[in-house]
């Protein structure tokens, strides 16, 4: 049995869209790695415009999670394991 009002939370704060591009398995997680960076960027935003965080540790919390996107970019697309 699923939690409605959680789930609504759920969806509300983490959105996501449908996968439109060509399907394998290395592009859907990828953009499933994509909208979750979009989304934790837009939180961090969020913090750093509320006083929550600091520009510099929203900053630097966006260039760790740009990082693991461009990893997980490489390691998906440029040298997928065949």
């Amino acid at each position: 049995m699923t939690n409605e009002p959680e789930n609504a939370k759920e969806k509300f704060l983490n959105p996501t869209s449908k996968f439109y591009g060509e399907f394998t398995p290395q592009n859907l997680t990828f953009n499933a790695n994509l909208q979750e960076f979009a989304s934790q960027v837009s939180l961090i935003c969020g913090l750093e415009t509320n006083g929550k965080v600091s520009a510099e540790e929203a900053y630097n919390r966006i260039r760790k999670l740009w990082k693991e996107l461009e990893t997980s970019k490489n390691n998906l697309l440029d040298n997928p394991e065949t």
